[in-house]
């Protein structure tokens, strides 16, 4: 079931994205004079299609990987004599360049959209509390204390776990940390400055708070199950939703934290469980099944999840903005983003992010399976930040993607004529051996995520 939920999520999310995109080229296109033959979803024969009265073709084919907006070009075909006017490739470079440049300009236009909603929607964040600080760890060497709330990171606003992550993330690479904190009821900050020579460099994945020895605030949960997977190992060992884990081979159970450290520590063993079910005891035997996890770790999982508790209202925080404060809120956010992403391609190529964290269709897929799966809010959250990701991928000047093609044309304005078709062509087989590899990369790398 869970495999059916991410096609279908990774259909929509793709759909409507590579929709978005192709829609800027064809609206641009049309506007600027130029005849477009054919507006096709996805790759391949298209098994759906209709042909508008301007004579063009739309079409949704097999393959959702992609798509394109077919125009009229004297490079592709011969044109009739009466059409060459509406040809692409007689148009000025300035509009050339207009229509290349709107399927990227669509996609950030759509996060722009999608976060302008939450933002007015409103969003219920975690206030980001400090709960614990390791002793021998970068935050405990710079005198952070438990208790109070993370405010800034390097002088930029953390008003929840996600922005703090995404700062963490931003500063890979870094030497030093600036951190702010603020304790409840204080109107006074407090600045630390923590020393993290390349900071997460070489991690796959990066383990942020990890790495600077935070815990997270959290309200103490009971060792109580709120659901069990089918055909897990809980499942098999009886537990159901509802029981109380009271001990472990004899030692009692704290809390669902100490009986998560306990499973993960004991893949392939079996466990004497206690549980409580019905004011009953009932004593289980259960058999962690064996995780391998991307750092080469194996630790024991059972298919169980913990039941719901409430967090105290003075730990929550209401996010939300009216529709005029939410565009510029949008705006920034997108902007944001979309810094990140070209800062992480940076730091890729440089050497400071490992290859193995790109993301193929599988690893898309799966994100877009548990982001559907976690409500609305975190679906339009995902799909804001892939759609800037697939904007700014676009507009790299690789050859094939809009990016070189923007390339070329750049260079065409500056010269006054185009570059020759031999240096075009060369450059096209250059940009679809990147691409390709970069591709293949993608999803070799998915592929070792499933093993």
């Amino acid at each position: 079931m869970g495999v059916i939920q991410n096609i279908l999520a990774v259909i929509v999310v793709l759909g409507v994205l590579i929709t978005i995109h192709e829609y800027g080229h064809f609206w641009v296109a049309r506007r600027c004079g130029i005849k477009v033959l054919r507006f096709s979803i996805g790759f391949g024969k298209p098994f759906w299609s209709w042909t508008d009265r301007h004579g063009t073709e739309y079409g949704v084919a097999a393959i959702p990987l992609g798509g394109y907006v077919k125009m009229l070009d004297e490079r592709e075909g011969p044109v009739d004599p009466s059409e060459r006017h509406l040809a692409f490739n007689t148009k000025s470079v300035w509009k050339r360049i207009a229509v290349v440049s709107a399927g990227p300009l669509a996609n950030f236009l759509l996060a722009i959209l999608a976060y302008w909603a939450l933002f007015v929607a409103g969003t219920t964040t975690v206030v980001p509390m400090v709960g614990a600080v390791a002793p021998d760890s970068p935050a405990g060497r710079a005198g952070l204390t438990p208790d109070a709330e993370i405010v800034a990171i390097n002088d930029q606003p953390t008003p929840s776990w996600e922005a703090i992550n995404l700062r963490l993330i931003g500063a890979i690479g870094d030497d030093q940390l600036t951190i702010t904190t603020r304790a409840p009821g204080a109107s006074a900050s407090r600045e630390k400055t923590l020393d993290v020579e390349r900071f997460l460099v070489d991690q796959d994945p990066p383990r942020p708070l990890v790495t600077l020895g935070i815990t997270a605030w959290r309200p103490q949960l009971p060792a109580v199950l709120g659901r069990v997977l089918e055909d897990g190992a809980a499942q098999a060992a009886g537990l159901k939703a509802g029981d109380r884990i009271v001990s472990i081979d004899g030692v009692l159970v704290v809390d669902w934290i100490d009986f998560v450290e306990r499973v993960r520590g004991a893949p392939g063993e079996t466990l004497s469980v206690l549980v409580a079910r019905d004011g009953k005891e009932e004593t289980l035997s259960l058999t962690p099944a064996s995780n391998a996890l991307d750092d080469g770790r194996v630790v024991g999982q059972v298919g169980a999840g913990v039941e719901n508790v409430s967090w105290p209202e003075e730990y929550q925080r209401e996010l939300s903005y009216g529709p005029l404060a939410a565009v510029g809120q949008a705006v920034s956010k997108t902007g944001e983003m979309t810094v990140l992403t070209l800062d992480s391609i940076r730091k890729m190529l440089v050497g400071l992010i490992a290859p193995s964290n790109l993301s193929g269709p599988i690893t898309i897929a799966r994100i877009a399976g548990d982001t559907a799966r976690s409500g609305l809010e975190a679906f339009l959250g995902f799909m804001a930040y892939l759609s800037i990701s697939l904007g700014v991928l676009n507009l790299l000047p690789i050859p094939v993607l809009d990016g070189g093609h923007l390339l070329f044309y750049l260079v065409e304005a500056v010269r006054g004529k185009p570059l020759s078709e031999k240096v075009q062509n060369a450059g096209l087989r250059i940009g679809m051996a990147l691409v390709g590899s970069l591709m293949f990369m993608a999803i070799y790398f998915d592929l070792m995520r499933l093993w």
